[in-house]
Order: C-alpha cells, then structure tokens, then sequence
C-alpha cells in the first residue's frame, strides 16, 4: 500500500469563530453561501442578457434557497434515515446537525422554480434551461464543503491521490475501539466537484454561444443526463450514506439518479423534435432578414 503518497486531510471543520458571541463557523455553511452567491451572479448576467428584470431575479432567488434547502433536508430524512425521522419527527428541523441530500435538493430546485414559473408567468423550459448553466457551479462548492467536512467520503484505496479523513467519525471510532489506522479514501467529493466545474464551463459556453440553436429543454435535459450518470459511477467509490443500503445491488444514490437520467433523456430526444423545425425557421428568418 503507497502509505507514503496518501494526504493527510486533517483540516479543521470550523473556519473561524465569531468574537463576543463565541459562534463557530464551518466551511460547509461558507460554501453553501458562495453557492448562493455564485448562482445570483452569474443568473444576473443571464437575465439582464434576456431581459427579465432583477426584481424577478430576487424572487427567483428567494424561492431557490428556500427549495433547496428544505428539498435537501427532507430528502435526507426521507431517503436516508426514513425510521429515525418519523421517530422523531422535530429533529427534521436540526439542519444544523448535518444532513443534506443532493437528490432532494434536486427535486427542492424544480419545485421551487415551477412555483416561481406559476407566480411570475415565466416559461419553466426557458428557466430550467438557464437554471442548469449555474446549479453545477453551485453543487461543486457544496461538494467542497463535504469535502472540508470529512464526509460522504470515498471507499479505501491506495491510489496516490488518497485522502485520510483525520477527522471522519467512522475511521476515528473504528481507530479508537478496534485500533485499525485510518485507510486512504478515495476523494469521491473531489471527483464531483471537478465534474460540476467542467460542466460549469461547458453550460456557460452553451448558453453564450449556442442556445438559440436548441429547442427548449435541450439544456435541462443534456444536463441531467450528464450529471447524474457522473452521480451514478461515482457511488461506486463512495461509502454508502446508511446501513440499509449494504444489503441493496445499486445503493440510494444510484436508484435516485436513474430517474434523473431518464427524465434529462425524454427532455432531450422531445428538444430534438421542437428544435429541428425552429432551427431551419431561424435560419430563413435571418435570410430574410439580408435580402430585405
């Protein structure tokens, strides 16, 4: 095993504490406020772009970290710790203590934007489409902050890019009661943070450059489809999030994904049809347009 070549991961989970009222602050929560941010930014240049007004971006921004966040957090509940939650069903509410799914904040994102589509008598494909320019960048910041938080860590490995989660729970309890050393992780956060920022780039790229050439739905659908088959392989070097899901063939993240895939796969062939009769419309238009 290249013991040698493994990184220690062993930085701290709090960045910095809050003088008087002695309030500690954890990167996980920064990254989740930078993906907000980041997401606005980028949103603002798309709709000054297309017209819509920034009082409709506020909104709109209102509506995403309120079904994100709550998509998040009852996902987890619900995927991942169903028996326990209904138990005690307050402890939903303890967002604090960790739990966040990326599959329910997923459906939180889509049900947030068709309510706001509804209120603001927007076109939903018009704003998923430009939705999936900056959902990646804002789910490669939040993978930072697991990362940042020693969890949803890798399956052991002994490749040169390891991490030790000095600071996992299950490898600290496992060094404590059985004094077995903490194994080299795969950086399953890492993988998917890098994948969301290449997809970052080739969204925006897209936008910019080629969006009046696809039917609608073309964006939301292609980026479905390639994110959540990313989502898919990469569990197969994740350790599974609850015990239950040891005894499945394909675990909680796989069987969330597939639906994500099939539906990013119905939106695209369906673009496909809507956009080979616009483009050549838009193609006759611009000839027109020269010989007038």
């Amino acid at each position: 095993m290249l013991t040698s070549l493994l990184i220690n991961w062993n930085v701290s989970k709090e960045a910095f504490t809050i003088p008087i009222i002695d309030w500690p602050v954890r990167w996980y929560g920064i990254c989740w406020a930078l993906a907000f941010l980041g997401a606005h930014y980028f949103l603002s240049k798309i709709f000054k772009a297309e017209n819509r007004t920034d009082k409709q971006l506020d909104s709109l921004t209102i509506y995403m970290i309120i079904g994100t966040v709550l998509g998040a957090r009852i996902g987890h509940c619900f995927f991942y710790d169903f028996d326990y939650y209904m138990k005690f069903p307050l402890d939903i509410l303890k967002i604090h203590e960790g739990g966040l799914a990326s599959h329910g904040g997923a459906i939180g994102i889509l049900i947030a934007m068709i309510a706001y589509c509804m209120k603001q008598k927007e076109s939903w494909l018009w704003l998923f489409d430009r939705m999936v320019v900056v959902v990646p960048l804002s789910a490669a910041l939040i993978r930072i902050g697991n990362l940042m938080n020693h969890e949803i860590v890798g399956k052991p490995s002994d490749l040169p890019w390891a991490f030790r989660f000095m600071k996992n729970d299950e490898d600290l309890e496992n060094l404590q009661v059985y004094n077995t050393p903490i194994p080299g992780r795969h950086p399953a956060q890492l993988y998917e943070a890098v994948f969301c920022i290449l997809l970052f780039v080739l969204f925006l790229w897209l936008w910019k450059n080629k969006r009046q050439q696809f039917g609608k739905g073309f964006m939301f659908g292609f980026f479905c489809m390639l994110l959540f088959i990313e989502r898919f392989f990469d569990e197969f070097v994740k350790e599974n999030q609850s015990e239950f899901e040891n005894n499945l063939s394909l675990n909680m993240g796989q069987l969330l994904s597939i639906p994500f895939i099939i539906v990013g796969l119905i939106f695209v062939i369906r673009s496909y049809k809507i956009g080979r009769h616009e483009i050549p419309n838009l193609a006759t238009n611009s000839e027109s347009n020269k010989n007038s």
